[in-house]
């Protein structure tokens, strides 16, 4: 039986694993400042290391830039805000008072899309489409734990119109965006999530989400 172990990290490297996992937070605060290029670069790369379902590497990141498409990008946002609140019904209010996005604040935006074409891709996705969905995710997943590591924060966004906004970015037929992630510097890491401080949620306890054999 081999050795796990010859190919575990040092204890200095794992317990920084695990810290970023434990302390990864979805950020609505930010502090004035520009992200490092460099540093941006190395996020992007560690998105890009993500796995995906046959190789397909379905990710498109666009970087937000023009100061006028963060202002349409954040009116998007507002009338998601406000139809969603109008859905919860009687936690609508509770709702609006939460803070969900910082894209004017952060030093960075930008918006995860999945590519088109995607049908092309049959490889895993036969009978599990969503999985390209999935492969997205870990790209953003990997992101955000490499952010942490860094110091800075991160939020996603997912409160927006996806045609409205793949038509705002020019994301071509078949592509379909499904994160705003702002990123940038923060004054301090909330202790929990931020939706376990404002009591609007609590994590669930892990034994009532893990079972053996059968549901």
């Amino acid at each position: 039986m081999p050795d796990a172990s010859a190919h575990r990290f040092g204890q200095a490297q794992l317990d920084g694993v695990y810290r970023a996992i434990a302390e990864r937070r979805d950020v609505r605060h930010f502090v004035p400042g520009a992200v490092d290029e460099a540093l941006l670069a190395r996020l992007l790369a560690a998105a890009h290391q993500a796995p995906s379902v046959g190789l397909m590497q379905p990710w498109r990141f666009i970087r937000v830039k023009s100061p006028d498409l963060r202002e349409r990008i954040c009116a998007l946002v507002e009338e998601e805000r406000i139809a969603t609140a109008d859905a919860l019904g009687e936690r609508g209010a509770e709702f609006m008072r939460l803070k969900v996005e910082g894209i004017r604040d952060c030093g960075e935006v930008l918006v995860a899309s999945l590519m088109d074409g995607r049908e092309r891709h049959v490889f895993g996705r036969r009978t599990l489409p969503e999985m390209d969905l999935a492969s997205v995710s870990c790209a953003i997943q990997n992101m955000w734990l490499a952010a942490r590591a860094e110091g800075l924060g991160m939020g996603w966004v997912s409160l927006f119109d996806p045609r409205r906004l793949a038509r705002l970015l020019g994301i071509p037929e078949g592509g379909k965006p499904i994160a705003i992630l702002c990123l940038g510097q923060v004054a301090e890491f909330y202790p929990a999530p931020m939706l376990e401080l404002e009591g609007w949620a609590q994590r669930a306890p892990l034994s009532d989400l893990v079972s053996t054999d059968r549901w």
